[in-house]
Formats: C-alpha cells, sequence, structure tokens
C-alpha cells in the first residue's frame, strides 16, 4: 500500500470531506518550483504551496540557516527570556515595514495573528475605559479559522455552524471600481457611531475570495474615515506581504498607513510555521501600564522560535536581492502579456494582475460555489496535467514562486488555456 492510500487510514486534511474526496498524490520532494510524487509525477507548484515558498522549495539558503540555528539554539522560552535572533529580525523588520510600525508581536500562523490584532483593537479600548466592541471587515474576506479571525470572514459555509458564537462583526462592500462611493459611505456610516474597535482589511487583493482587487486611493480614503473617529484599522498582509503584490507589503502602495499589520505565510520562505503582528507605538502604550491587568495576556508555547526566526531573517534576505527583485518584475511582466491573450478569450468574463497575482474569471451561467462541479473539475485537469492550481469557484489564479522559470510559467498559461477549451 503506498502513502497516497496509507494516507486515509489516521489523516484529517483541511477543507476536506472525506467521505467524497479521492486519494491525494503524495508529494516526497520538492525543488524550486516543482514537486515530485510517489510515482515520480512531476507538478509544477503555481500556488507557492497556498502562497508560503516564494523561493521555492528546497532553498539551500534557508535551509542552512535553520541547520546552523537547529545546531545552535532550536528553541527557548519567549516568556521572561530574549534571544539573538528574536532581537535581529525585529530590527530587520523596522527596516522594511510602514515607519509608524514600532512593536512586534511573535506567533505561528496568519489566523493567530489576525486574532492577536482583533484582540489588542478591543482590550486596548477596555483598558481605556471605552466601549468598541464591535469590528468592520470586507463582505467576502476571509482572515483565518480562529474565532475572532473567523469572525471577520465573511465567506458563510466557514463560519455557518458558529454564528451564534462570534464577535459582533458588520460587513461593507468591497471598494471595486464603480463600487468606492458606496463603501465609503457605508464606512463612514459605521465609525461614526463611536462602536467600533477596528476596521480589519486585506489590502488590494481578497485572496481566498478569489483574488478580488481594488485601488490603494480608495483604501487610503477608508483609513482616512477610520483615523478621524479613532478606529484602528487593520491590514492583513498574511498572503500580500513579501512581495506578492509587487512592492514588498501592499501596504507600501498607501499614503495612509494601518495602525496594525498581519504577517506570515511567506514570512519564512515556507519552511517553519511562524507569524507576527505589528503596532504603532500608541497602541503599545495602551497596554504599557502599573497595572498589570492591562497587559497582553496572550501567548503560546512557540512564541519567536529562534529557529523560525532564522528563517525569516534568511527569506527576507533572499526577498532583498537584486535577482529576486527582478524574478518579481519579470512574473508581472509575463502575466500582464498572458491576460492580453487570454482576456478576449469566449470563456473569461474577467481579467486582474497585481505583482506576482493573476487571476481570471471563467463564464458561467450560473453562480458557481466554491467548491462546486466546475471548480473541481479544474482542479482535477490542472493535476492531471502536473500543474498545481487551485481555483476559487469559477475563478482560476497564479501566485507562483518567484523562482519559477520562464518556460514554466508558459506551461502554467497553456494549461489554463487547454483547460477553458476542454473543461
Amino acid at each position: 500500500m503506498n502513502f497516497s492510500q496509507r494516507d486515509k487510514k489516521h489523516n484529517w486534511h483541511p477543507y476536506t470531506q472525506h467521505k467524497t474526496a479521492p486519494n491525494f498524490p503524495a508529494i516526497v520532494k520538492g525543488k524550486d518550483a516543482l514537486l515530485w510524487d510517489e510515482n515520480d509525477k512531476e507538478y509544477i507548484d503555481a500556488i507557492a504551496s497556498w502562497w508560503v515558498n516564494p523561493f521555492g522549495h528546497s532553498n539551500k539558503i534557508i535551509a542552512d540557516a535553520i541547520y546552523e540555528q537547529l545546531t545552535t539554539l532550536e528553541h527557548v522560552l519567549f516568556g521572561g527570556f530574549t534571544h539573538n535572533k528574536a532581537v535581529e529580525l525585529s530590527e530587520k523588520l523596522m527596516e522594511i515595514l510602514p515607519s509608524n510600525q514600532q512593536k512586534i508581536f511573535y506567533s505561528d500562523n496568519g489566523s493567530t495573528a489576525v486574532e492577536i490584532a482583533v484582540k489588542c483593537a478591543l482590550q486596548y479600548n477596555y483598558n481605556k475605559g471605552e466601549k468598541r466592541t464591535k469590528v468592520i471587515a470586507f463582505e467576502d474576506a476571509f482572515h483565518g479559522d480562529t474565532f475572532g479571525a473567523m469572525a471577520a470572514s465573511g465567506i458563510t459555509f466557514f463560519t455557518e455552524a458558529f454564528k451564534g458564537s462570534l464577535l459582533e462583526v458588520v460587513r461593507i462592500p468591497i471598494p471595486t471600481e464603480g463600487n468606492e462611493e458606496q463603501t465609503l459611505f457605508a464606512l463612514e456610516n459605521l465609525v461614526k457611531t463611536n462602536e467600533f474597535a477596528a476596521f480589519i482589511f486585506e489590502p488590494l487583493v481578497l485572496g481566498a475570495a478569489g483574488m478580488i482587487m481594488y485601488s490603494p486611493e480608495v483604501l487610503d480614503q477608508l483609513i482616512a474615515i477610520c483615523n478621524q473617529y479613532k478606529v484602528f484599522t487593520i491590514a492583513d498582509e498574511v498572503m500580500t506581504g513579501f512581495g506578492k503584490t509587487g512592492k514588498t507589503f501592499a501596504s507600501d502602495y498607501l499614503q495612509n498607513k494601518p495602525d496594525m499589520m498581519c504577517l506570515s505565510k511567506a514570512l519564512t520562505g515556507g519552511t517553519i510555521p511562524m507569524a507576527i503582528t505589528t503596532f504603532t507605538q500608541e497602541i503599545f502604550e495602551g497596554f504599557y501600564d502599573d497595572d498589570v491587568n492591562k497587559a497582553l495576556f496572550h501567548g503560546h508555547t512557540f512564541t519567536a522560535n529562534p529557529t523560525g526566526c532564522a528563517a525569516a531573517l534568511a527569506s527576507i534576505s533572499l526577498l532583498q536581492t537584486e535577482a529576486m527583485q527582478s524574478n518579481i518584475q519579470e512574473v508581472h511582466q509575463s502575466h500582464i502579456e498572458f491576460e492580453q491573450k487570454i482576456k478576449n478569450h469566449p470563456k473569461v468574463k474577467t481579467t486582474r494582475v497585481l505583482g506576482v497575482i493573476f487571476a481570471l474569471e471563467v463564464k458561467t451561467e450560473t453562480q458557481e460555489s466554491y467548491y462546486g462541479t466546475m471548480r473541481n473539475k479544474l482542479y482535477n485537469f490542472f493535476i492531471e496535467n502536473g500543474v498545481i492550481l487551485r481555483p476559487v469557484g469559477n475563478i482560476v489564479y497564479i501566485l507562483p514562486p518567484y523562482i519559477i522559470t520562464p518556460n514554466q510559467l508558459q506551461k502554467v498559461y497553456q494549461t489554463i488555456e487547454k483547460a477553458l477549451d476542454i473543461v
């Protein structure tokens, strides 16, 4: 019995209905943008394994940094102690984050990074004796699967079973082109009530909603409104961070910077689970008090894990190289050229590109569900043809490792074209 068959005996996979799921390919090795299964079938990882591997698989620079750290200090508790890698990483992040970000809180995944931001927004107001207990988010947003992050998400079938157990979140329309005034009006009407602690958003691109994009100009206006009414802004950059949009952070496109930022996924180059929530000095000072009860009582065992910090330092250094920045621009340009070619295809409704992100919407006669029939047919076709793509309903997107070769990227494009004609 091979790994693919043995997998079903004990393993429970994410976002999977196991009664109807097939055997999954068992991946045994990876290098750069390629993965191989136990039958030696080759796959192009065109989504960087859920957006976490921008520098490819088995990256030697990150692996060497991890090995050196593992043989020096693999872990030490961060409660009551610190260590050199956490200090070095915080200093490195201060060089690349928006200048208003001054404090860093370590955790282990994107959902938790969001959870921490939401908790801080609520507790800041509690510490000040103000009753602001609600949060604003976009419709169709996705911020994670822990309770605070889930509450801020708008993809209903993820949250339906828990509706009565979630904090109160009010959703506003996504400010896509032509919809900006409606969104601005909705936000201002909410924040002027003084009931809201925070507005959380995926800056410029809503990933799990199907790579829905909107302009930095309207986001600047939304943040300005929140600033006017003293509502904290939380940029969930778990997906967009570390080069995906063409800049280091999507927030780098903005004039008005968020009060908090959530980072994970590509932070360690896809090697070790790690996340960071960053804050302005003002927010930190809302917890800085002689009263111990005003401290942020949040943490977990692997906070600021030294090995994760070492991986993150290596990952950021790779991102900053001229070669990697050039790769990002080359992928972007290839996407633009493919968009020009495919946008008038009779089965393509819309296309969009930002940085290394490409998305197209397939024309359908009916509303396609998130895991609907068309999505599953497309997904299976891509896997059969050695390309890892995970459509969202009828939206096909590419978000590849930055080191993908031109020939590999062309194969991804060609496979999408074939899928449109066949599926």
